[in-house]
């Protein structure tokens, strides 16, 4: 090799590495949204022209995941997005419809609409949002503001500018079931929007999986059994077929335990239903550190005694990581 052709390798060299560096964070771009979000919908009552500004946080939303689906899913399970509970359902939701939105092969626009739906949902329940931090059944009048919260969702994003009827129509619906016992206005069947099933999905699938200050988190696997069961809620057989393929029983960022004995957090989904694994304990339960963090230690589902044996909370899997260890710089904060 000549020294031209030595040097123009060397920055060819250079470039790739720079480039790979400087990949854009998922998370980081995830809370940022998140912020931006937050803020809008706080002062929505004051806005009269938000839609562009909606809009444009939900592309940064899809840019995300498209950048990369997994870790934009492992946000969900390992609460690294930042933020109150209330906006971050609605990014988790965002994300969980678009990565089945894809696999749909839904149009930019109908992504579009379903994000910037996702996103703003529940902004009627906002302002009572410290009214249900509580431990006990709702009372009546609560139980009325939740079933009332989609219809204040649209006339809130009316007054502020939103003239979207794809969109309004998907607010209004997203508590709407197929037996007709679902709210604000009990639609059935074909009265409801299949985007509008979607974001449902998705919105009742992440509200099982996070958190809350009354009980602990349903594991991936449990919420997407519960959910695809109750069919009289759920018609759209095809549609909640989709869901589940898209997702499967483990996502990103779920932790497991596989059958030869190891725990490890999933970290992609290889399609077919079969996941890669980041071991974090050995058989013995010995944790898989080394000097400069987590050895590479990486399980497919498909291998001999590498099938997922069950899926782990926090407490019994006893490991702590961030997801930059892990995923590398487009899960850094």
């Amino acid at each position: 090799m000549n020294q031209y052709a030595s040097s123009l390798n060397d920055l060819v060299m250079s470039d790739a590495a720079t480039r790979h560096a400087a990949a854009p964070s998922v998370l980081h771009a995830l809370n940022a949204a998140n912020r931006r979000l937050e803020k809008l919908l706080a002062d929505l009552r004051s806005e009269h022209n938000a839609e562009n500004e909606l809009r444009t946080i939900a592309c940064d939303v899809i840019h995300a995941v498209e950048r990369n689906p997994d870790i934009a899913l492992a946000c969900i399970f390992l609460n690294q997005i930042n933020g109150t509970y209330a906006v971050r359902h609605c990014i988790e939701t965002a994300i969980v419809a678009i990565v089945v939105a894809q696999g749909l092969h839904k149009s930019g626009s109908e992504m579009l609409t379903i994000t910037a739906a996702s996103l703003t949902m529940n902004v009627g329940m906002l302002r009572y949002q410290n009214t249900f931090h509580k431990t006990s059944a709702l009372t009546n009048e609560e139980m009325s503001i939740v079933r009332r919260h989609p219809l204040e969702s649209v006339d809130l994003l009316r007054d502020a500018g939103v003239i979207d009827e794809d969109w309004i129509a998907c607010v209004l619906q997203h508590h709407e079931n197929d037996d007709g016992s679902g709210y604000p206005v009990g639609c059935s069947g074909i009265e409801i929007q299949q985007n509008a099933r979607l974001i449902s999905l998705a919105d009742r699938y992440c509200a099982q999986v996070s958190a809350r200050n009354y009980r602990s988190s349903v594991l991936p696997d449990q919420a997407l059994a519960s959910m695809l069961v109750d069919e009289a809620r759920f018609g759209d057989k095809a549609l909640c077929t989709q869901f589940a393929a898209c997702l499967g029983k483990f996502p990103p960022g779920t932790l497991v335990r596989l059958q030869n004995a190891e725990i490890g957090v999933v970290t992609l989904r290889n399609g077919d239903g079969e996941v890669q694994v980041q071991c974090l304990r050995d058989a013995t339960g010995k944790p898989l550190r080394g000097a400069s963090g987590f050895i590479e230690v990486v399980r497919h589902s498909n291998e001999p005694d590498c099938a997922i044996r069950e899926a782990l909370s926090e407490d019994q899997a006893d490991v702590r990581f961030s997801m930059k260890q892990i995923w590398g710089e487009q899960a850094s904060l």
